[in-house]
C-alpha cells in the first residue's frame, strides 16, 4: 500500500492501528490476577510477576526504542505484536509460577518493542506530508483510540469468562485466546498500512541486524543527551513521571477505596471494574477534547497543561473526599480525563524537540519516565498509607500532580514544527 498522502489519512491509520493494538490488552486486563489465582498462584507470587514486568520495561524501554530508530518502525512493531501473541498463549496455558514468569517476560519485552514505533511513524509521516503541521490533534486522537480500545476490551474481557462458566481456569483463559486472534488481525493491518520510506540495506538480513544493533547504543545515547540538555524535554519527562505516580495511586488505592464504599471486597471489585472501564473511556474523551481546550486557552500548551494538572489534583482530592460512591467514582474518572488530555500535549512538545533519528527512542524515554514514576509510587504509596491512611496518601499524590502543574508553566507556550538543527534540538527557541 502507498504511504499516506494527507495528514488526515495518516491520522486514520494511526487511530485504527492504535485501537486494534489496545483492544486485546483491554481484553486481558480484568482477568490477569484472577487467572493466576485460579491456577494456584499466591498474591505474593502475582506481585513478583508484576515486579518482573516492571524490571523488563525499565531495562529495555530505551534500547528497544533505539532499535526502532535504527532498523525501522514496522519490523520492531511487528516483533512486539508477535511477542504479545506469544505471551497470550503462555498465559492461557500456564499452570505454575514458571509458566506465568515466561508469559510476563514475553509481555514485558513485547510492550517495550511497541511503545514508540507507531507514534514515531505517524509524526514522521505528518512531517513528510507537511513540515509545518501540528501533530497534537492527531496525537489526541491516538490517545483517545488507546483509551477507547482499553475500555471496550475491559468490558468484553470481563464478560467473556461467563460464556464458559465464570471463574474456572479455562473460562478465565478465554480472553487471552481471543486477544491472540485479534493480535493476528493487527499484524495483518500493520503489514498493509504502516509503510516506511527507508533507504535499502546492503548485504544480508543478518548483517543488517548486526549493524543496527551496534548502532543502537549511539542512538540511545543521543536521545538521552537531548533529554538532559534540552529544558522542555526535561520538563516533559518530569510531568510524565508525576502522571505515572498518579496512575499507580489510582491502581493501588482504587480497589481498596471502592471495597470500603461498596461494603465488601466482592462488591468493591465489581464496582472497581466498572469504574475502571468508564475511566478508560473518560481518558479517551479527555484526549479528544485536548485541541478544543488548547484553543480555549488561546493556543497555550503550558496553560492548558497547568489547568489539566489542577483538574487532576482536584479529582484525586475528590476521590479521597466524601464517603459517597458516586462522588468517589467521579473523582476517579476525572483523574483519567486529566491524564488522557495531558499526554497529547506533552507528547507534541517532545516531538517538536527531536529529529526523526531519535524519535522512537524519545517516545520510549517518555514511557520509561512514566514507568519510573510508577515504581516510585509503588514504593512510596504503601508507606504513606501506613503513616497517614488512604485519604492522606491520595492527598499526597494530589500534591505531586499539583507540583507538576507548576512545571507545566515552564513548557513552551506553543508547539510548531520548526527547522531542526544538526544536534537534533529545534533551531528556534520557544
Amino acid at each position: 500500500m502507498t504511504p499516506p498522502q494527507t495528514v488526515r489519512s495518516a491520522t486514520r491509520r494511526l487511530v485504527g492501528l492504535t485501537a486494534l493494538r489496545w483492544l486485546p490488552v483491554g481484553l486481558t486486563t480484568p482477568v490477569t490476577v484472577l487467572l493466576a489465582q485460579a491456577r494456584g498462584l499466591s498474591l505474593a507470587e502475582i506481585g513478583l510477576l508484576f515486579t518482573l514486568h516492571g524490571v523488563v520495561v525499565v531495562a529495555l524501554e530505551l534500547p528497544t526504542g533505539g532499535l526502532a530508530d535504527v532498523l525501522g518502525r514496522r519490523p520492531v512493531l511487528l516483533a512486539g505484536a508477535v511477542l504479545h501473541i506469544v505471551s497470550c498463549v503462555l498465559f492461557a496455558v500456564a499452570t505454575s509460577l514458571p509458566g506465568f514468569v515466561l508469559a510476563i517476560l514475553a509481555l514485558g519485552l513485547g510492550r517495550t518493542l511497541d511503545s514508540g514505533p507507531l507514534e514515531a511513524w505517524y509524526v514522521d509521516s505528518v512531517h513528510r506530508i507537511d513540515p509545518a503541521a501540528d501533530v497534537a490533534p492527531g496525537l489526541a486522537r491516538h490517545s483517545a483510540a488507546d483509551g477507547g480500545g482499553l475500555a471496550i476490551g475491559a468490558v468484553a474481557g470481563g464478560l467473556l469468562p461467563g460464556l464458559l462458566g465464570g471463574s474456572t481456569g479455562a473460562a478465565l483463559a478465554l480472553p487471552y485466546a481471543v486477544a491472540a486472534v485479534l493480535d493476528l488481525v493487527y499484524v495483518g493491518f500493520v503489514l498493509r498500512l504502516l509503510t516506511e520510506d527507508r533507504p535499502p540495506r546492503e548485504g544480508s538480513v543478518r548483517a543488517a541486524l548486526g549493524a543496527g544493533a551496534r548502532a543502537v547504543p549511539a542512538t540511545v545515547a543521543g536521545a538521552l543527551r537531548l533529554s538532559v540538555t534540552d529544558g522542555p524535554l526535561r520538563l516533559v519527562l518530569l510531568i510524565t513521571a508525576a502522571g505515572g505516580v498518579g496512575l499507580v495511586g489510582c491502581e493501588l488505592l482504587g480497589p481498596l477505596r471502592f471495597a470500603d464504599l461498596a461494603g465488601s471486597r466482592d462488591d468493591g471489585a465489581a464496582v472497581y471494574g466498572t469504574v475502571l472501564a468508564i475511566s478508560f473511556a473518560a481518558a479517551a474523551v479527555g484526549a479528544m477534547t485536548t485541541p478544543a481546550m488548547r484553543r480555549l486557552f488561546r493556543g497555550s500548551t503550558r496553560v492548558t497543561c497547568a489547568v489539566l494538572a489542577l483538574l487532576g489534583a482536584g479529582a484525586l482530592a475528590l476521590f479521597s473526599g466524601p464517603d459517597v460512591l458516586v462522588v468517589a467514582s467521579v473523582g476517579f474518572a476525572l483523574y483519567y480525563v486529566s491524564h488522557g488530555a495531558t499526554w497529547p500535549l506533552t507528547a507534541a512538545v517532545l516531538h517538536d524537540r527531536v529529529t526523526a533519528a531519535h524519535r522512537a527512542t524519545a517516545v520510549s524515554a517518555m514511557s520509561l519516565s512514566m514507568a519510573l514514576g510508577g515504581i516510585l509510587g509503588n514504593l512510596a504509596v504503601p508507606v504513606v498509607v501506613r503513616l497517614a491512611g488512604q485519604d492522606g496518601a491520595l492527598l499526597a499524590i494530589a500534591g505531586v500532580i499539583l507540583l507538576s502543574g507548576l512545571a507545566c508553566l515552564r513548557l513552551p507556550r506553543t508547539v510548531r514544527a520548526e527547522p531542526v538543527g544538526a544536534d537534533g534540538i529545534e533551531a528556534t527557541a520557544r
